[in-house]
């Protein structure tokens, strides 16, 4: 594709120096990956700025380069006011605009992002759809999974996904819709069929520093250019006052009186979670959900909400709610053959910490035992929250390590104590997680229960910027293994 064709969608002011005609082969953001014929886009990041290494790319090959301002390299170069607005339609005209062939259903919120995108597919798929998932698990092309880098990835990997998923003659596709992306443009000029917002509570302020700053940008989603369907959780009250203020027609979920779907006569077992879920003046219907928690029957109706703008049925919405069994990392019951429960949980902030708890504290009959740590390099204020949740609400807790990053561990355990000592419930500190859970496993007795919170369907734990395999599943199997021996 030619540079001035390949940018001609870009808005705002934009210069091209040197030859327009230059025929560019792909599209690359790191400069040690660009091949002979690349565009390579300089951003500017967070640490480092792209334009620094735009010397090393053109030795690789660059044939051009997508910039802010010019620079003394001898390649044409497409000068833009912003590079991270630029490059998300760049990546979309390069792969001939695939958002454009498909429905593209959106969920932004603090959390159940991930739950609903797996509820919403089961029940799309149940209407004999064929789906594609963009998410923090994974991404999914049917039933092809790929692993998946962030939420929602950069544009390029973005596009490119959604051109492999066009191609395969996917019709729907669900993203999680996280606050960074639209904070850095990730989905700028994407028109969204469906956006929906789960709930709100305090995350990621390392990134956004206020809570206000962080909803704001959550609310951009809902704008009338990116998002032509809006369904939303009426019973968060800074969802609903947002939504509110905003304005426009939109279709509410809830357990509270006055939503236009919602749930009652809700029971909560062991197996799952039963209730009765009402469209008003439309349908009503029984279902049995095989996940646990009340906050799974918030997804249950955002995912309701959702296909119901796209023309399900109720028989379709009961049948793909029924039809998921577990999600990775939610409130994934292990098969250890123990006689106590073991459960993973990606829970790794204040309010989804507390949710997984009380969740699991209904079918707890023994001692319900959490081990949980907090990420290094991320919002410090949520640490001592976190102890005190886990505190008040757990039996026992083993305070260990997630992802302490490049942050000294220990110190990030301090800051939990802090939480946790006023509570009065009892705990050990471990910082290595093997052996924490390894003390948990060897500690709990029949009818206990032990969360493993914060790591999910990660299969790594980052130490000193280095990246080591852990996955919990295989963890817990082979120190059950040892234990046994």
């Amino acid at each position: 594709m030619k540079l001035d064709v390949l940018t001609g969608t870009i808005p705002g002011q934009v210069r091209i120096v040197g030859d327009r005609n230059t025929e560019i082969q792909d599209i690359c953001i790191d400069s040690r990956k660009v091949k002979p014929g690349d565009l390579f886009i300089c951003t500017p990041g967070l640490r480092m700025d792209a334009h620094s290494f735009a010397p090393q790319a053109v030795q690789n090959g660059a044939a051009a380069l997508l910039v802010e301002r010019v620079l003394d390299l001898d390649v044409p170069q497409v000068v833009v006011e912003d590079v991270r607005l630029a490059s998300s339609y760049v990546a979309a005209q390069f792969h001939d605009n695939p958002a454009k062939k498909m429905k593209l259903i959106g969920i932004t919120g603090t959390k159940g992002k991930t739950t609903t995108s797996f509820l919403i597919k089961s029940i799309l798929e149940e209407g004999g759809k064929k789906v594609g998932l963009i998410g923090t698990v994974c991404s999914m092309i049917g039933d092809e999974a790929i692993p998946a880098k962030l939420t929602t990835p950069d544009p390029v990997d973005t596009q490119a996904m959604l051109a492999r998923m066009a191609d395969a003659g996917v019709e729907y596709v669900i993203m999680e819709v996280s606050a960074h992306a639209l904070a850095l443009d990730r989905l700028a000029g994407m028109e969204f069929e469906v956006g929906a917002f789960s709930n709100f509570s305090q995350d990621h302020l390392d990134f956004f520093e206020t809570m206000e700053r962080y909803f704001e940008c959550k609310m951009r989603f809902f704008a009338p250019d990116m998002t032509k369907h809006i369904v939303y959780n009426a019973d968060d009250d800074s969802v609903a006052a947002g939504m509110e203020r905003l304005g426009r027609d939109a279709l509410r979920f809830g357990i509270r009186e006055g939503s236009d779907i919602y749930a009652n006569d809700i029971e909560i077992n062991e197996c799952g979670t039963n209730f009765l879920m009402t469209w008003h003046k439309h349908f009503r219907v029984s279902i049995a959900l095989k996940l646990a928690g009340i906050f799974n029957v918030y997804n249950a109706l955002m995912a309701a909400g959702i296909c119901i703008c796209l023309g399900a049925t109720p028989e379709e919405i009961r049948r793909g709610l029924e039809d998921v069994r577990a999600v990775p990392g939610r409130i994934e019951l292990l098969e250890t053959g123990t006689p106590y429960r073991v459960i993973l949980d990606y829970a790794h902030s204040p309010d989804s910490l507390e949710n997984i708890l009380k969740a699991v504290r209904q079918t707890t009959k023994g001692r319900m035992i959490a081990l949980f740590g907090c990420g290094g390099n991320r919002d410090r204020a949520k640490r001592p929250l976190m102890g005190e949740i886990a505190g008040e609400l757990a039996d026992f807790c083993i305070l260990t390590s997630d992802n302490p990053r490049g942050e000294d561990p220990m110190e990030i355990l301090d800051a939990i104590e802090e939480g946790i000592r006023g509570t009065g419930c009892e705990y050990v500190v471990i910082e290595n997680r093997r052996e924490a859970i390894k003390y948990a496993l060897m500690n709990a007795a029949p009818s206990d229960v032990v969360i493993l919170a914060g790591k999910g369907h990660e299969t790594y734990q980052e130490i000193k910027g280095v990246r080591y395999p852990f996955n919990e599943k295989i963890v817990v199997a082979e120190l059950l293994r040892e234990i046994r021996k």
